[in-house]
C-alpha cells in the first residue's frame, strides 16, 4: 500500500525501490500485462551518485538524467558499475549534444529534425532514442507537435548511428484524467506511424501516474520520486 512511512521510520531507497517495482507489477497485472513488459528508469536527477549507487545494488540498472553535465559526472563517477544504463529525460539543446551522445544509453528527448542531425553526428556508437512528443500542446513544455512526427523520424532514420526506439511524452502534472488523454493520445499516434513494429517503445508515466500510464500501454515509466524521494 501507498502512502507515508510511520514516524521515525526510515525508508530506505532499497525500501522503496521495490514498492515501485510492486506498483508496476500489480499496474501491468490489472490489465493483463507482464510486469517484465514494463522497464523501470529511476530518476536521479540532482540525487547524488551514492544515492544511484545504493539503487544499483538493491538490482536497479536503469537511471534517468535530465541535464547534460550532471549525466555527464555520474556515469564517469559511477563507471565501476558494470551494465548500468543511463537514460537522458531532460530537454537537449544541440550544444549538449555531445556530452550527451557520449554518456547515454538512451535519449527520449529528440524533439526536432536538426537535434536528430546533431546527436547522428556526435554518437560514436549505435545511440537508441525516443521521440519527445508535446501531445497536449502545452506552452511549458517541450516535445515536437504531432504533425512533426513523421518528419523527425525519418530524420532520425537519416541518422546511421541513431536507432528509432519510439514515443516520450510529459503530460499534465496533478491532473490524472488530462494524462490519461494525453498517454493514449500518444498510443494512438505510435499506430498512426507504423506501430509496435516501427516504435516498440512508449516512455510515459511518472510517480504520480504510474499506473494510468501502464494502462494506457507504457513500455517505460520514469520514476523519481517514488524511489529518492522529494528533491
Amino acid at each position: 500500500m501507498d502512502g507515508a512511512a510511520a514516524p521515525g521510520v526510515v525508508v530506505t531507497i532499497a525500501a522503496s525501490l521495490a514498492e515501485v517495482r510492486a506498483r508496476v507489477a500489480r499496474a501491468a497485472e490489472a490489465c493483463g500485462r507482464a510486469a517484465s513488459e514494463v522497464k523501470l528508469v529511476a530518476v536521479s536527477k540532482t540525487k547524488p551518485a551514492e544515492a544511484v549507487r545504493e539503487a544499483y545494488e538493491a538490482g536497479q540498472r536503469a537511471f534517468g538524467e535530465n541535464y547534460a553535465q550532471e549525466l555527464d559526472a555520474k556515469s564517469r563517477s559511477l563507471a565501476d558499475l558494470p551494465d548500468i544504463e543511463w537514460h537522458f529525460i531532460g530537454h537537449l539543446q544541440s550544444n549538449k549534444a555531445k556530452i550527451v551522445a557520449r554518456a547515454a544509453n538512451v535519449v527520449h528527448t529528440v524533439d526536432g529534425a536538426s537535434l536528430a542531425r546533431e546527436l547522428g553526428k556526435r554518437a560514436t556508437r549505435v545511440l537508441p532514442v525516443l521521440i519527445e512528443v508535446n501531445v497536449g500542446g502545452e506552452a511549458q513544455k517541450h516535445g515536437c507537435a504531432p504533425s512533426d512526427i513523421a518528419e523527425v523520424m525519418a530524420a532520425v532514420r537519416a541518422q546511421p548511428m541513431l536507432a528509432l526506439r519510439g514515443l516520450m511524452t510529459m503530460p499534465p502534472a496533478d491532473d490524472p484524467e488530462a494524462a490519461r488523454r494525453v498517454f493514449e493520445t500518444l498510443a494512438s499516434l505510435r499506430s498512426l506511424h507504423g506501430g509496435v513494429a516501427a516504435l516498440p517503445e512508449l516512455s510515459m508515466g511518472m510517480s504520480g501516474d504510474l499506473e494510468i500510464a501502464i494502462a494506457s500501454g507504457a513500455t517505460i515509466v520514469r520514476v523519481g520520486t517514488a524511489i529518492f524521494g522529494a528533491r
